[in-house]
Order: C-alpha cells, then structure tokens, then sequence
C-alpha cells in the first residue's frame, strides 16, 4: 500500500471535457485516467532517463 496524498489541480474546462469523454469510453472514472496517464508518463521519462545515463 502505498501513501497518497490529495492534489488539486485547475485544468481548462476543454480538457475536462476530453478526459470525462475517454474516461466514459474506457469505463473508468476520470481520477483513474489521470492517474494511469500521468503514471505511464512518469515511468516514461524515469526509463528514458536510465537510458540516458546508461548510453554515456
């Protein structure tokens, strides 16, 4: 189990409108894509990262 922390985030009214529509595509509720994409981008740019260090 992890530790979580809540986080408010202001996004353009368009940008809710679009994760409310894929999130409703996907089943999911729209807290749940958020945390799935910004997931996937993280761990993205931590093994991009490694790849960086690691190609020196």
């Amino acid at each position: 189990m992890q530790d979580q922390k809540c986080v408010n985030v202001d996004f353009p009214a368009w940008m809710v409108e679009s994760l409310d529509r894929e999130a409703d595509r996907v089943g999911v509720t729209s807290q749940s894509i958020i945390k799935v994409w910004l997931a996937e981008r993280l761990e993205e740019l931590a093994a991009n990262k490694a790849l960086q260090r690691t190609s020196r």
